[in-house]
């Protein structure tokens, strides 16, 4: 990373923006964030020229949807890495708009690989989901996709392309923890979809230095799968976040079911039979 051009797409959402703060610290020649959302690019260009001003850094508003722009991005700054965390990630919205998922997730994601193949990107890193994993709904499907996208263009280029799946993050804004934490303030009820359901967690630092080593190593064509250690009760999770805020569970604040959501699996794999 040091002394290259690196283009980071999503880099104002959770992951895209932790990604961004560690690849500051290895002094890039250029960090390019690219982002759609304004108000989120500009808080973490403020952020940015505060706390890295020896760190170049472009913030570029634009759509991975639009490949003619992508190209034109591709022609002026020639990035040699590409980490791309852009997507929809919410599994009931994309359940309800399913055709915007397709369009951001799998044609971005296609206009971006093929913009780096076109101008010889050094490598290639895209964001994946355990969703991905025999997916049960929109989104694990367009992300599944996406993977297949990447890894097809892995076999005769000179670009590395490489992918990187793992569970869920804490302390992002989309995360459970930030749900139940709002609820908690309201004095409950705290919502769970099924007293069963588990999910795997990582914090954002740990996942973001883990894609950038799994960047590092690959060879092309591979989908790295972070060891994101047991699963979580979402339930213990809940009670524990509770009694940690100083109330008790089920007597000062209520835990809700509220039952599985379109799309929503009980318990998320990272890797399936045969990979």
């Amino acid at each position: 990373l040091r002394g290259e051009v690196i283009l980071v797409s999503g880099a104002a959402g959770s992951i895209g923006s932790e990604l961004c703060r560690q690849i500051a610290s290895f002094n890039p020649k250029n960090l390019i964030l690219l982002d759609k959302t304004e108000n989120s690019l500009f808080n973490v260009e403020m952020e940015f020229r505060q706390r890295f001003p020896r760190t170049f850094i472009t913030p570029i508003l634009g759509n991975v949807k639009h490949r003619n722009f992508m190209d034109k991005l591709f022609a002026v700054y020639r990035p040699q890495v590409v980490f791309h965390a852009a997507a929809y990630k919410h599994v009931p919205i994309v359940e309800l708009n399913p055709w915007e998922a397709v369009f951001n997730n799998i044609v971005g994601t296609k206009n971006i690989v093929e913009a780096s193949h076109q101008f010889e990107a050094e490598r290639f890193i895209m964001i994946s989901t355990d969703k991905a994993v025999r997916p049960s709904s929109v989104m694990g499907a367009t992300k599944r996709v996406s993977e297949l996208i990447t890894a097809s263009f892995a076999s005769s280029n000179p670009t590395k392309f490489a992918s990187v799946r793992f569970g869920n993050v804490m302390g992002s804004e989309g995360s459970v923890v930030h749900l139940f934490k709002k609820q908690i303030e309201r004095l409950g009820p705290v919502t769970i979809t099924h007293p069963e359901i588990t999910r795997y967690f990582m914090t954002i630092s740990e996942a973001c230095k883990l894609i950038l080593q799994a960047g590092a190593m690959g060879k092309g064509g591979e989908i790295f799968i972070l060891d994101m250690g047991t699963p979580i009760k979402i339930t213990d999770m809940a009670r524990d976040l509770i009694r940690l805020s100083g109330f008790k569970p089920d007597e000062d604040i209520e835990i809700k079911f509220v039952g599985l959501r379109p799309g929503e699996k009980l318990h998320e794999e990272l890797i399936t039979e045969g990979e």
